[in-house]
């Protein structure tokens, strides 16, 4: 698997182009970008959807390039919060009147989309959570505090986010496992030849991010999924990075966990998803005890309900799981495949314009990465940068992105990080480039 793996990445780099390959695209050109339906892609339009999007910060238009903190949310997804508290408000699953039948099934409605969204066997294998934080902290509090134990290894990459670090560490000052870190190359880039040398007999999870928040590097889950597989131990992918950015099937990468945050996704905050497969969910305790997940309770003896609801306990958070649902709704009728190839277009053209710049560094150079654009300037602080770019009208984040051990990989504190999504243009790339440059003049 590995020896595949590497002979792409050395074609990647033997081939004369402007743009970067990427793994996951069938070709690294873009000749149609048509949507499935057979309407042009176009972004104008798409940009009407968004409301947000039309105002002036500090008097220029805002062109919002955050969109690895978090993206904007379409006017449906606006709409269905509002319809929802105007006609359904009310607690799900056990009333016997109108409203609560609406609500539940709005509600799970809502599931069967995340379902359908991931490639899941069954809308039961789809728990609601606040987002990927919690969801991780779940995984690490039930299958970790199971099935971990003293001297037990859990495995990392150096890219991850905190909140794929700080539950293990948590974990193993619990029980008194050991955390080892898959290195990664100067690229950003997973060294997959010592990712197979840590798997050990004592690997009890791997937890992989499925794509770095602060680089944008895209891992080969599905293949190192694979190798963790054949030694016995369950994967766990961060997916909230990657979801929004192109398909993602859980059946395919064969992952055990697999997580994603709705606010990441064009959907309100506050809601996320953690698929778990059927077989290890039936064998998790529960997490939080109260309402909804349970069958029985008495004094004596409490029955816990089935998956998923045995993982819901308190009144869920129903009318953003309804958001993330006409999220979902919304990037459907795009088409996951139709925001990929954009994307591609966009990440490959700015990429170009930044190396045009003296004195301008990107950070995470692998062909195979999203539309993620680390860089720093060698002689101005990030936080200048940012500060520059903001009285433009222009939202980038500057800093560490919640990935200090990967700062750290490269010998630094932060980077400034434009990330783009599907309603960003080359016209607001231009307008950052023309920022940029006016740096090096002051």
């Amino acid at each position: 698997v590995f020896t595949e793996i590497k002979a792409q990445n050395t074609l990647a780099l033997t081939q004369e182009t402007d743009q970067p390959s990427f793994y996951f695209l069938s070709s690294s050109t873009v000749e149609n970008l048509g949507l499935e339906s057979g309407e042009p892609f176009d972004v104008q339009a798409i940009r009407k959807d968004f409301p947000i999007l039309h105002q002036n910060v500090n008097g220029k238009p805002l062109i919002w390039m955050d969109n690895a903190a978090t993206t904007q949310k379409p006017q449906s997804v606006i709409d269905s919060l509002s319809r929802f508290y105007q006609r359904d408000n009310s607690n799900i699953h056990r009333a016997a009147h109108t409203l609560a039948a609406r609500a539940t099934d709005a509600y799970e409605s809502a599931r069967e989309k995340v379902q359908r969204f991931l490639g899941a066997s069954s809308a039961s294998e789809i728990i609601f959570v606040r987002g990927t934080t919690e969801a991780i902290n779940l995984v690490a509090q039930t299958y970790g505090r199971k099935h971990i134990g003293e001297g037990d290894e859990i495995l990392l990459s150096t890219l991850e986010h905190h909140a794929n670090i700080v539950p293990w560490q948590m974990l193993a000052q619990q029980t008194g496992a050991i955390i080892k870190v898959i290195p990664v190359s100067d690229r950003g880039e997973i060294l997959l030849e010592e990712y197979a040398q840590l798997l050990s007999p004592r690997t009890r999870l791997v937890g992989l991010t499925q794509v770095s928040n602060a680089l944008g590097t895209v891992l080969p889950v599905r293949e190192m999924t694979e190798v963790a597989h054949r030694h016995g131990v369950p994967v766990l992918v961060d997916g909230a990075q990657a979801v929004s950015h192109f398909p993602v099937n859980v059946q395919d990468i064969n992952c055990d966990f697999y997580t994603l945050s709705g606010h990441k996704l064009f959907a309100p905050t506050g809601i996320g998803a953690l698929y778990v497969k059927r077989e290890i969910l039936e064998d998790l305790p529960p997490w939080q005890g109260g309402g909804s997940m349970i069958r029985s309770v008495s004094f004596e003896k409490t029955v816990y309900s089935d998956p998923p609801a045995k993982f819901e306990a308190g009144t869920p958070n129903i009318a953003d799981a309804v958001g993330l649902g006409a999220a979902i709704d919304y990037i459907t009728r795009l088409g996951m495949h139709n925001i990929e190839q954009y994307e591609h277009k966009l990440t490959c053209y700015a990429t170009k314009r930044l190396a045009e710049i003296p004195g301008l560094r990107q950070i995470g150079t692998s062909p195979h990465k999203v539309s993620v654009l680390s860089f720093i300037f060698d002689d101005i602080p990030v936080e200048q940068v940012g500060q520059r770019l903001a009285q433009e009208g222009i939202a980038v984040r500057a800093g560490h992105h919640c990935a200090q051990p990967t700062m750290q990989r490269y010998g630094l504190t932060g980077t400034v990080r434009p990330s783009l999504a599907f309603y960003n243009t080359c016209a607001e790339i231009d307008t950052l480039i023309e920022v940029l440059q006016t740096l090096r003049f002051r």
